[in-house]
C-alpha cells in the first residue's frame, strides 16, 4: 500500500498578470477520493497545472515522497477537461488508450503483448470494449471520458488527477467513473477529481479541498462542508439545505441562487 503524500507548500500562481492562487498549503493522501471544488475562477484547474509544473509558480513547491512532483511525471495520470482536447484528430479509442503505454515503451518502438493487454483491460474496465476501432470524435462525452479514463489506467501511474471528469456525461458513465475512482483509491492510489457540482455526487468523496484562490477548508466532507465555510467560498451564492451530521446518508442537497 502506497503511503506517500503530495505536499503542496506555500504554492501561489500568477495567470496573466493575476494572482490566481495564494498560498497554498495542503496535503493529498493516498487511499482516500478527494474532491477539489470551489466557484467558476477559484484556480482549480490551475491548481492541478502548478502541481505538474505545467504552468510556473511564484512561490512555494509541490512534492511526492521527498522530491518535487514535477520529477516525478511518469507517476502521474492527468486528464485535462474535455474541453481542452481536439475530438477531430483523427485517432481511434485503441489508438487513444495505447498512448498510456507511450512513455514506459517509447515513442519508436512497438508495444508489447504486456501494453496491449493493459490497454484491452483498461477498456473492459470502462465498459468500451467494443468501440476499439470507433473514431474518438463519433462518441458521446461520457464515451470519450470514459476512453480517457481507460487510458490513464493503461498508464499505471500512483497518482490520478482528473479535471472536471462529469461534465457532459450519461449518470451511467459517471457511476462507473466513481466506481473506479474507489478501487483506485482502494489500491492506495492519489485520486484527485475537479468537480464542480454541489449535489448529491459530492458524497462520492472521502476528502474535500474547497478552493477560492486559497484554502477556505479542507479535510473530510463533513468538516469541509459547514455553512461558514461555504459561504466565505461562495460569497452567499450557496445555499445547503437538510444539511446532515451524516453525509453517508447521501441526502445532502445543494441549492444555487440566482444572481
Amino acid at each position: 500500500m502506497n503511503s506517500q503524500k503530495i505536499r503542496i507548500n506555500h504554492l501561489s500562481v500568477e495567470y496573466r498578470k493575476v494572482q490566481a492562487l495564494r498560498d497554498i498549503s495542503l496535503e493529498i493522501v493516498p487511499g482516500k477520493v478527494t474532491g477539489l471544488i470551489g466557484p467558476n475562477g477559484a484556480g482549480k484547474s490551475t491548481l492541478i497545472k502548478g502541481m505538474l509544473g505545467l504552468i510556473p509558480s511564484t512561490q512555494g513547491e509541490v512534492s511526492y515522497g521527498n522530491q518535487p512532483l514535477k520529477q516525478q511525471l511518469s507517476k502521474v495520470a492527468y486528464v485535462p477537461q474535455r474541453s481542452q482536447i481536439d475530438w477531430t484528430y483523427p485517432v481511434t479509442v485503441w489508438d487513444v488508450v495505447m498512448m498510456g503505454r507511450v512513455r514506459q515503451t517509447g515513442w519508436l518502438r512497438g508495444f508489447s503483448p504486456s501494453s496491449k493487454n493493459k490497454a484491452k483491460e483498461a477498456l473492459m474496465r470502462v465498459g468500451m470494449s467494443a468501440y476499439t476501432n470507433r473514431p474518438i470524435g463519433q462518441l458521446s462525452g461520457g464515451q470519450q471520458q470514459r476512453v480517457f479514463l481507460a487510458r490513464s489506467l493503461t498508464q499505471g501511474g500512483e497518482i490520478f488527477l482528473f479535471d472536471e471528469p462529469f461534465v457532459g456525461v450519461d449518470h451511467r458513465t459517471e457511476e462507473i467513473i466513481f466506481d473506479i475512482f474507489q478501487e483506485l483509491a482502494q489500491e492506495g492510489k492519489i485520486v484527485l477529481v475537479v468537480n464542480h457540482d454541489l449535489g448529491e455526487s459530492i458524497t462520492n468523496f472521502d476528502h474535500l479541498i474547497l478552493l477560492n484562490r486559497e484554502v477556505v477548508a479542507y479535510g473530510d466532507r463533513q468538516s469541509v462542508l459547514r455553512a461558514e465555510n461555504l459561504e466565505r467560498a461562495y460569497s452567499g451564492r450557496v445555499r445547503f439545505f437538510n444539511l446532515e451530521e451524516d453525509y453517508d446518508d447521501r441526502r445532502t442537497q445543494c441549492k444555487r441562487h440566482p444572481r
